[in-house]
This record gives C-alpha cells, structure tokens and sequence, in this order.
C-alpha cells in the first residue's frame, strides 16, 4: 500500500540552526505579514495581518503522531514553512498538542511583527525556542528590505519584540538577514546593535542571500563583509553555519516525494538535500534527474553551486 502524504508536515530536515527539524507548515503559500526582499518563495505575498484557523489544527497533530509513530528521529518540530506562523489563531494550541505527544523541543520561525499583540505572545511563549527576524535600523530600511502590511510600523514592530522578552523564559535566537547595499551601512548596524541590545535574545545570528532569491535586489553579502558586520554589530553576533550538525539514518527508502517536500519550500542543493533525508548524494541524484527531465523541478546556479526548486 502506498505511503500516506503528508499535508502540513515536511522532513526531517537539515537546519543551519536546528540540527534535524521536522517542520510544520500551517498557513497558506506566501500568506504573510510582509513581502521581504530576499523572500525565497515568490515575489508577491498575499500581505494580511488577520489570525485565523488556515488549517485545521487536529489534522496537523493527527499528522504530528503519525509521524511520530513511523519513529521520528528530530532534535526540533519547527512551526515555520510557506508564510507567517503567527498568523495561525490556534498556533498556542498546537504547541500545546505537539507537548503532549513529544518531549521533542519545539520552535516557532516567526519574522516577529506580530508579537506586539498579547494573544502571539502568548501563544509563542509555548515554544521551547522562538526565532524572530529583524533586518533594519529604522523605518526606512524596514519598508525597503522587509515591505510590511501598510498598518505595520517599525516602532511597534520593535516593541513587540522588547516585550516579549519580557515575557518569555525561554530561548529567543534572533536572526539578521544582511543584503549588500540595503542594510549593510555603518548606520543601519550601528542602529541594529543598539535594538539588539534592548531585546536581549540569546543568539544574534547572521544570514545573507547564499540561496536563489526571486529578487535581483537581494545581494549576498561576502562571507569576510559578514564577518567585519559581526564584530561591529554586538559580540553576540554569530554567522549562521552551514548544515550537517546531526545525521540519522533513515529506515525507509528515499522517493521523488521526499525530494519535492523540502524543496518545495526553500531551493536546496544536492548537499542540502542529501542532510536533509540524511542520504548518500549516489541515492539522490538519480532521483534529481528523474525530477528534472520531468520537469517537476528546476536547476539554478548561485555562487557556483546548483540549487534546485520545484517548477
């Protein structure tokens, strides 16, 4: 009999920042609270700053123990995925489901603009590790890089975030996604700093365009650049490293299916997807190939790397 599918779940996968994360995804393709310039998964958001059940809760966590009874291997169950986790209404009872099924830590990827309202901070606070953004010193730049609803402001956005900090106990690892020429100046990262200081989260991890953007806008900022922006910006400040922190060998065999799941939602390259199934590249390639003579996937080069994405 052939293998259920999964709607809400994709992974394990790889993270930079996780180790193996099973990620699940609760709002619709590029539902958002903003339109960010070096978005991976399209160029136009449907911009909404409404809270509402876009899935159904108990189908996620039905799909949450089924995959824990096939003997999920995890270090995280990650909400995070097509759009903006937060604007799940039911994302505190989620958190709430998953506790009970797993003593699997959790984490919310958030861009954080929603956080100045109690019920998502509430909500978030469920998570073992919440993960916002922030990519601007001031209004300006965060119009430019991150094109937020027009009834969002950098100020309260910033707010939101302060408070929770005061509010949570746990884990909050903030990252700071870098794009040559945008936000890259003295003034941005001299301003970036002081916000950081006043949020105080456990980690400030760096990021850039390493991965194909759909907006020529977003630069990737060298890898020595990045290094001169952490010393200034706060001695906290660390540069995302690369996959492969744990490996576990999985039990069942590698389909087109699994392929599609992970890189349906960011584009991957071989190496990424290889971490990610936790395979051997000899395993996956002939499967890329099948994917891409089909035309089910599509190849890009970027910084002499191919990264492949669903077409």
């Amino acid at each position: 009999m052939a293998a259920e599918t999964y709607h809400y779940l994709f992974g394990p996968v790889s993270s930079r920042r996780l180790g193996r994360s099973l990620g699940v995804d609760i709002v619709p393709m590029k539902t958002c609270t903003q339109n960010c310039l070096y978005c991976q998964l399209g160029r136009d958001a449907e911009l909404t700053l409404e809270r509402k059940v876009y899935v159904p809760t108990e189908a996620v966590l039905d799909e949450v123990q089924r995959r824990i009874g096939e003997g999920l291997q995890a270090d995280y169950i990650t909400f995070s995925g097509s759009g903006e986790t937060t604007l799940h209404s039911e994302l505190g009872a989620m958190l709430d489901g998953v506790k009970a099924l797993t003593d699997i830590p959790t984490a919310v990827i958030t861009n954080g603009t929603l956080l100045f309202r109690p019920d998502v901070r509430r909500d978030c606070a469920k998570a073992d590790v919440v993960m916002p953004s922030l990519d601007a010193g001031d209004e300006a730049t965060f119009q430019r890089l991150n094109k937020p609803h027009p009834d969002l402001d950098f100020q309260t956005f910033v707010e939101g975030l302060r408070q929770f900090r005061d509010e949570y106990a746990g884990h909050i690892w903030l990252e700071v996604f870098f794009c040559a020429g945008i936000n890259t100046d003295d003034d941005n990262i001299r301003n970036i700093g002081r916000l950081v200081e006043t949020i105080r989260p456990d980690k400030i991890q760096l990021n850039t365009a390493v991965r194909p953007t759909t907006d020529a806008g977003a630069v990737l900022v060298p890898l020595a650049h990045l290094q001169e922006i952490a010393r200034k910006l706060h001695p906290k400040a660390e540069i995302i490293a690369d996959f492969g922190r744990h490996t576990a060998v999985p039990s069942r065999q590698i389909r087109e299916s699994d392929i599609i799941d992970i890189i349906g939602r960011h584009p991957c390259s071989l190496e990424d997807i290889c971490k990610g199934l936790s395979a051997d590249p000899d395993q996956i390639r002939p499967l890329i190939e099948s994917l891409l003579r089909a035309g089910n996937i599509t190849a890009e080069t970027r910084n002499g790397k191919d990264y492949f994405k669903t077409a």
